[in-house]
């Protein structure tokens, strides 16, 4: 047993986050199970750029809304409680909505000399807007 003291939160790169984003290191990827895991924080309107995790992620809500879209357009809102699984090799984007912040613990199996995530380029203001339209009524 290994008691890991508390991690400082740090904000998150300009390049593959759109708006505030501040992120809490619960687990880094080392061998034996390459864990990647963080207490992810995205203020109203903010979130990552466009990503894709080999192995799959898991996030899981803790507050707030939390938007999850894939490249064909399916968007998913989830609240505190509710899990998101994204499968392995799909390209998606997650974050707040636009009037309310979000909260979810982000959790991906990386490999040797892999870290776990493959960034793409910001979601563009369409595709973050049409993700709004798409789960509103729903939320």
């Amino acid at each position: 047993m290994e008691l890991t003291p508390i991690t400082e939160s740090a904000k998150g790169p300009a390049d593959r986050f759109t708006g505030d984003v501040y992120i809490t290191p619960i687990s880094a990827p080392t061998a034996p199970s390459y864990l990647s895991a963080g207490i992810v924080h995205f203020a109203p309107g903010a979130h990552t750029n466009w990503h894709v995790h080999p192995n799959g992620q898991t996030l899981h809500v803790l507050e707030g809304i939390a938007l999850v879209g894939t490249r064909d357009g399916t968007v998913v809102a989830a609240r505190p409680g509710e899990t998101v699984t994204c499968d392995p090799g799909v390209e998606h984007w997650h974050g707040a909505t636009s009037g309310t912040l979000a909260v979810h613990i982000a959790a991906v199996v990386a490999g040797e000399g892999h870290g776990g995530t493959d960034w793409f380029e910001a979601v563009s203001a369409e595709d973050y807007d049409a993700a709004q339209s798409a789960v509103r009524g729903r939320r």
